[in-house]
């Protein structure tokens, strides 16, 4: 089920700073450890952010080259400016990442290694204006691409019941997904994020509301990923990837919420197995084949350590693989 954006969205202006962007880069030794035995070659940030990832694989091996896209222009500009002391080593593009075929098909070079650090950055929930964070009153938006027509605002007010609660199960796991859909409509027109944050804190029971985390913390996510279509994009990101990696050329993805990790394993999990189409009574005539190796079989986790320094970390979840060689025919 695919929600259609529904009405136009305000702009707003944003100041930005490159002191103002922080990025703490999440399981980064784990991610340079990956990497370590490819010196060379192009490789792709696919959600570049503040750039710690990218300038860490650019200072890790001199003779890398490397391409980081970001959906977000204030990421873009910033991430530029940052990687300025690499030269032409780096281009950075504002693109949405199921566009990163055509930026590799562009340049011209096959995929040394590529990685995908998904979910909202530190910047975007720690900007009011942006609207991503319950922590601040601010206007419902959720963008990261200031260009798109969807935001929060359009999907709390009119979207109905049915498609509400959909979106707070499938997005975020929302145990009281009907109660709060309930709530929200109850409670139109919602104008701030401190308004919704409060509707859904009535909507839930009060034994949660007493838990440790803010209960609208779900909810967010879930509108979050719906304004920006994150979860469809992952899968065909990911195939483009693959697809274009030379052999012996890695891939690492970063997900942080269940939803986000089932679909990165399905799609290493097929790629590793191959997914035949032949009736199962009958030899395998489709030709069918495994074009990666998973570098690891299980989810990997971030250190108690990192967790303890970057709380932002805890709920990173790790996966990796290897492209392999092209079967001959």
């Amino acid at each position: 089920m695919t929600l259609p954006p529904k009405g136009p969205s305000s702009p707003i202006e944003l100041t930005n700073s490159t002191a103002s962007f922080r990025h703490e880069p999440v399981m980064l030794q784990e991610i340079l450890e990956t990497f370590k035995p490819i010196e060379n070659g192009l490789f792709v940030d696919a959600t570049i952010g503040g750039a710690g990832h990218a300038q860490a694989l650019l200072k890790q091996a001199p003779k890398r080259q490397l391409i980081g896209i970001d959906r977000d222009m204030s990421a873009v500009e910033v991430a530029a400016s940052r990687l300025k002391a690499f030269g032409d080593r780096v281009q950075v593009q504002h693109a949405r990442f199921d566009q990163i075929g055509k930026v590799i098909d562009d340049d011209g070079r096959q995929l040394s290694g590529a990685l995908f650090d998904l979910g909202v950055s530190s910047h975007q929930l720690d900007t009011p204006e942006r609207g991503f964070s319950h922590r601040f009153s601010s206007p419902l938006d959720m963008r990261m691409n200031l260009n798109d027509s969807l935001d929060a605002s359009t999907v709390i007010n009119s979207y109905e019941e049915a498609e509400l609660v959909y979106l707070l199960r499938n997005n975020s796991d929302e145990r009281f997904a009907r109660r709060i859909a309930q709530s929200i409509i109850s409670a139109r027109p919602i104008e701030s994020t401190t308004e919704l944050a409060e509707v859904v804190r009535g909507a839930v029971p009060a034994a949660t509301r007493r838990t440790g985390r803010h209960p609208a913390m779900r909810t967010f996510q879930a509108i979050r990923i719906a304004v920006n279509s994150e979860l469809e994009l992952i899968e065909p990101a990911l195939k483009q990837v693959i697809e274009r990696l030379r052999p012996g050329g890695r891939i690492v993805v970063l997900s942080y919420h269940s939803g986000e990790d089932r679909i990165v394993k399905q799609v290493f999990r097929e790629a590793a197995d191959g997914v035949c189409v032949c009736p199962s009574t009958l030899p395998c005539i489709c030709g069918s084949e495994s074009n990666v190796k998973l570098l690891r079989r299980k989810v990997v986790r971030p250190t108690t350590e990192e967790i303890e320094a970057n709380p932002r970390s805890a709920s990173a979840r790790f996966r990796a693989a290897e492209r392999l060689p092209v079967a001959e025919a």
